[in-house]
């Protein structure tokens, strides 16, 4: 079964690392519960936090960057989420939008803002990150031509998944 060309975003990267199976359902347009109580409070957090950056949530080709800001040393780009519980996921994602403009020849660093635990750490786009991220962005690109989603696996991240219906209903 063919499947269109898909533009792959930092998204697909966050769920890939938090659970594969989720790619799979995303990535045909299989959309979660809207009304699950965990996107809710993921997208007031987004709404509300860092206001003061002004140049919230900037779009560049298939990037949406939720910070974008210049600071003494360069162009700064970060990334806001609801828990460091993903912290990997979060990494990874933020590392793909690095990538992304380092591909474009825009040098920036990255950051990661925890509002919740009042927690921010750096990321760089190191050797080694890049690397992964060509291989994941292949897997995922796997993933996509599967007819069928791939098994579910029940793990941690299970319990508070929108998708959990998909799974385990």
């Amino acid at each position: 079964m063919e499947h269109p060309e898909f533009n792959l975003t930092g998204t697909h990267i966050w769920y890939y690392y938090c659970c594969p199976r989720e790619v799979w359902l995303m990535l045909h347009q299989v959309n979660p519960d809207e009304d699950d109580p965990n996107l809710d409070l993921g997208r007031f957090i987004h709404e509300m936090s860092y206001a003061r950056d002004k140049n919230k949530e900037i779009s560049l080709g298939n990037i949406r960057l939720d910070i974008v800001r210049q600071d003494k040393e360069g162009l700064v780009i970060g990334e806001v989420k609801k828990s460091s519980k993903y912290a990997k996921s979060a990494r990874m994602q933020l590392g793909f939008y690095l990538l992304e403009l380092k591909e474009r020849g825009i040098e920036a660093k990255g950051e990661l803002f925890f509002p919740k635990e009042r927690k921010k750490e750096e990321v760089a786009l190191t050797e080694d990150m890049e690397k992964e991220l060509l291989e994941t962005m292949e897997k995922i690109r796997g993933i996509a031509l599967l007819e069928r989603p791939p098994q579910p696996q029940k793990i941690h991240f299970c319990r508070n998944c929108a998708y959990k219906e998909f799974c385990w209903a």
